[in-house]
């Protein structure tokens, strides 16, 4: 069911085809590119917490045309975690992203004399990059199906769904290994936390009241378009729904 959730999406597609195309390209230069490249892997969990917590969770714009890109990159994925269109990050975030990291480790490496520039800069980015993204995707899209899981993707569905439905404001990491950097960062929950704590207010609409013009606008754009139905378009924008906190 992951896999088949996965590849019915045409980023997933862009991004196979362009870790593909970074494979073949570092098989051109120095084997220790391949070395290089394991350095993605860090750089991307940290490129994935940093969007996520500062980008994707920044306080609401007041112009329904950034509300709008915001809700569509990632607050209407919190409003209903189960649309699969939804799930995945577009093609509009993610290949900017790809290509100004790309172009920006190359310039750094040039500037300061590394040999080898670009090629490191494919290795890192598109090629270890990529890669965890696409492990990203894979964690994500577990933690929103009911399948079998390993332990692995269990913990880490566990701490992706309290972000969802206890605190969206905590476990901003994804990926397997990056709960290391919400520790790190101070947005992890600890489990004294979680014996204490009730739902946050709101949750589904990131603190937003559920009838908020700008939500309602963006509701009535994208619901058309990722087959949202009226009925749970109704019940998002039902104020005493989002208010109640979990016991």
């Amino acid at each position: 069911m992951r896999m088949r959730l996965m590849l019915s999406h045409l980023s997933i597609w862009v991004m196979i085809a362009v870790v593909a195309a970074a494979v073949y390209w570092t098989a051109q230069g120095p084997w220790w590119l391949w070395a290089v490249a394991l350095l993605g892997i860090p750089a991307q969990m940290l490129n994935e917490y940093g969007l996520h917590r500062y980008i994707f969770h920044m306080a609401p714009p007041k112009r329904q045309w950034a509300f709008n890109w915001l809700y569509r990159v990632h607050y209407g994925h919190h409003e209903f975690p189960t649309c699969w269109p939804l799930l995945f990050a577009p093609l509009s975030v993610i290949v900017p992203v790809l290509v100004g990291n790309t172009a920006l480790l190359w310039a750094v490496l040039s500037l300061i004399g590394v040999p080898y520039a670009f090629d490191i800069a494919v290795a890192v980015v598109p090629l270890g990059g990529a890669a965890t993204f696409l492990a990203y995707e894979w964690f994500h899209t577990t933690a929103h199906v009911t399948v079998k899981k390993t332990a692995i993707e269990r913990h880490v569905s566990t701490l992706h769904n309290q972000h969802h439905f206890r605190d969206f404001s905590k476990w901003f990491h994804v990926t397997a290994g990056g709960e290391v950097i919400d520790r790190l960062m101070g947005t992890a929950i600890s489990r004294d936390q979680l014996k204490t704590q009730s739902r946050v207010e709101f949750i589904r609409t990131l603190g937003l009241r559920p009838d908020d013009p700008r939500l309602i606008a963006a509701r009535e754009k994208f619901a058309p378009r990722f087959g949202i139905t009226e009925a749970e378009v109704s019940r998002a924008g039902h104020v005493g729904g989002g208010a109640a906190p979990a016991r």
